[in-house]
């Protein structure tokens, strides 16, 4: 698909968006909706088929057509980025995500749910954007990219689900996406609530969630009151640079997951993996990796507080063990107000390779919103992210970005 094209598409989807807001007629909004995926609250659900908090809040638009459930929803960030010292850069971009799903509710309780998520993002180029400590893939096929994040590819999500509950606290379910998202790590930073409204990646990414785009995946997973155990077999190949495009299904990797919310506000899970070739620049090398989180969700007047503190580790064919941890939150005082934070440190064999490095990045912003919609804000944004890093990026290493956010949902 070629860039207009692909402008053109995300343009209509934009303005379709606000009529999901008109309700068809029959449709009783008051009612909680049960989950996609087996008996318990639609608000559980979060990317692909993790979990979260049941307490945050179910944010979309929502209508009805010829016996289908519509929903949809949208963000996006006009971003300008700036990162110190010799190894940054300055750069404008846009990134985020459009999202689409129809839901159709079967007899005895079944679901069949299709889901389609599309991202800006490949507009930015293949290099993505500056950001000190990030790394992970390649933008030409032969370095990798360093200090700089990846674009997500045009097309994040396409998958499809179908659930039978068993009883009334029992069901099972499986999970196709091409892309789509494997049972392993917690929910995707552009979708958890402590991590959505900060508009850069983690550095930890490639440590918890970063198969949350991938070319491949068949889950099959069982439901049992507040517990949920799933594998997956998916593609372990990270996709490639040319991000308008879809890569080879190999379904040559694994994972398994087991999370629980023991109440409405928190949510656990930790899993296990085994990637396949998963660095295009390292073909013979594999991967496991284990993850393990805790996602916290309260409620506070007109606002909320929203945390997260994840482990990962991976551990390479050749021997090598890195790790990775991060503590974020969101702290919402009202509906106007967005405060973010999050702590990371990060393992590292290619920053400063051959050597071994262990890195650290602090940030913290806000963001103001202002309503211009029914369930429609555009917020104006900063950041500031102050980076521990070798002495090759310079004495003072550190990073801002400016940004304003449109969120439709």
């Amino acid at each position: 698909m070629s860039p207009f094209r692909a402008v053109a598409l995300l343009s209509l989807l934009v303005a379709a968006l606000p009529a999901f807001a008109q309700e068809m007629p029959g449709m009783d909004m008051s009612m909680p909706m049960a989950g996609a995926l087996g008996p318990y609250a639609l608000t559980r659900e979060a990317s692909g088929t993790g979990w979260q908090p049941d307490a945050v809040p179910h944010d979309a638009f929502h209508g009805r057509l010829d016996g289908w459930e519509l929903m949809g929803h949208a963000l996006l960030n006009g971003v300008y980025d700036s990162q110190s010292g010799p190894r940054g850069g300055t750069q404008w971009f846009v990134s985020g995500w459009l999202m689409g799903a129809a839901r159709r509710d079967l007899d005895e309780g079944d679901v069949l749910n299709l889901r389609l998520m599309l991202s800006p993002e490949p507009l930015m180029g293949a290099r993505g954007y500056p950001l000190l400590l990030a790394s992970g893939e390649t933008a030409d096929g032969r370095t990798p990219l360093l200090d700089r994040q990846h674009p997500h590819d045009l097309v994040m999500e396409m998958s499809a689900s179908y659930a039978h509950d068993i009883s009334q606290s029992d069901g099972v379910f499986i999970y196709a996406g091409y892309p789509g998202e494997p049972a392993l790590g917690p929910p995707a930073f552009p979708h958890r609530a402590s991590a959505m409204d900060i508009p850069e990646a983690p550095i930890t990414h490639h440590f918890l969630d970063s198969t949350h785009i991938t070319f491949g995946v068949a889950t099959l997973g069982y439901v049992h009151d507040d517990w949920k155990l799933e594998v997956s077999q998916f593609t372990g190949r990270e996709p490639d640079q040319q991000r308008f495009d879809f890569d080879a299904a190999r379904f040559d990797s694994t994972s398994a997951r087991l999370s629980w919310n023991p109440n409405a506000n928190w949510s656990l899970q930790a899993s296990w993996g085994f990637l396949k070739s998963p660095e295009q620049l390292t073909p013979l090398l594999d991967e496991t990796r284990l993850t393990a989180s805790v996602q916290y969700f309260t409620a506070l007047g007109e606002g909320s507080l929203a945390a997260m503190l994840a482990w990962g580790h991976k551990r390479l064919s050749d021997g090598e063990n890195l790790d990775g941890f991060s503590l974020e939150t969101e702290y919402k005082p009202d509906r106007a107000w967005t405060a973010f934070a999050r702590a990371e440190t990060a393992d590292s064999d290619e920053l400063v390779a051959p050597a071994l490095a262990s890195v650290g990045k602090l940030s913290l912003g806000a963001i103001h919103d202002w309503p211009v919609g029914d369930k429609t804000v555009l917020g104006l944004g900063a950041l500031y992210d102050l980076d521990f890093a070798p002495r090759a990026y310079g004495s003072d290493p550190h990073g801002a970005m400016v940004f304003v956010r449109l969120k439709a949902g």
